[in-house]
């Protein structure tokens, strides 16, 4: 290689080392803001990962999570109830410092916030109590359901006759549509039908990395086990 060409090389090489000494930078000081500070949260209702009551504090396994976030930074919270329509916007433009829900891996709103890598994978089965069967074809089987809920058509979609219910509580006497965190709880076996899986995240603001690598290091430093103990806990607060 050439005297001059080496230089060259050499001086790019410097720069680029320099320049990358920062990268990724920040767009804004969300983590530098919330230390010691205040947590903004949007919440959309999701039971049970989140729920706002009338009275009191918001409630909710994602709910209990922030609160060990906001312990661990020292910060205060401060709770906004809302649609994800209304938050995913509040968050792009940092009224708000992270929003929770239930948010599933392929939320639509990828222009408007930055979503965590998944923290825990869910599955939702249909189970029944001991004695009785559940049968490979669900055509023409009664299987009880959370009224309202996109369960609901997937049972239909496999023929099933769809027993609408306000909350499954496993008294039903019939096979039930419920998260496999309950199956324990309930003393209830899976049929090895999965309704849906859905990958769980946390949407913080575009741009903020160091704010979104502190929240990946809190979530990822959970257990499967952890977050399903919060969701059988937030069933039976409900």
């Amino acid at each position: 290689m050439r005297r001059g060409a080496a230089a060259v090389v050499v001086v790019v090489l410097v720069l680029v080392l320099a320049g990358g000494c920062g990268w990724p930078r920040d767009t804004g000081s969300t983590l530098a803001d919330v230390r010691a500070g205040v947590l903004r949260v949007g919440l959309s209702e999701s039971p049970p990962w989140t729920w706002a009551p009338d009275r009191g504090e918001p409630q909710g396994a994602e709910v209990w999570l922030v609160q060990r976030l906001a312990q661990r930074l020292g910060a205060r919270i401060e709770w906004y109830p809302g649609a994800e329509s209304t938050l995913m916007p509040a968050l792009k433009d940092r009224v708000l410092d992270l929003v929770i829900g239930g948010l599933d891996a392929t939320s639509p709103w990828l222009e408007q916030a930055s979503l965590t890598r998944p923290y825990v994978t869910t599955k939702t089965v249909i189970a029944a109590p001991p004695g009785v069967p559940v049968p490979d074809d669900l055509a023409g089987t009664r299987v009880a359901v959370s009224a309202g809920t996109a369960e609901v058509a997937a049972l239909a979609a496999e023929d099933a006759v769809v027993v609408s219910v306000p909350e499954v509580t496993g008294a039903e006497g019939l096979p039930v549509v419920i998260g496999e965190w309950r199956l324990s709880e309930l003393g209830f076996e899976s049929s090895g039908h999965e309704l849906s899986t859905q990958d769980h995240v946390w949407a913080v603001s575009p741009g903020e990395n160091g704010w979104q690598v502190e929240v990946e290091h809190f979530l990822l430093d959970l257990s499967a086990d952890d977050v399903n103990g919060l969701l059988r806990r937030a069933e039976e607060s409900r």
